[in-house]
């Protein structure tokens, strides 16, 4: 199980890139960390969520 903004899912073994698409997130628009490390946007194909990581994406919002 992998730890989501606070909600356990069962994503092991997913990239970020796979998660990301899950939740429905624009990967141009969230920043992701994972177990307190900011992953660069070029590793979110490569990174693989292991069990018991703690991910948090946080989306940017436009607005004025």
């Amino acid at each position: 199980m992998v730890k989501i903004n606070g909600e356990m899912y069962d994503y092991a073994n997913l990239s970020i890139t796979d998660m990301l698409n899950k939740f429905n997130y624009n990967s141009k628009r969230v920043a992701v960390e994972v177990n307190l490390e900011i992953i660069p946007k070029s590793e979110y194909d490569n990174h693989v969520l292991n069990d018991e990581d703690s991910v948090e994406v946080v989306q940017f919002v436009g607005g004025g």
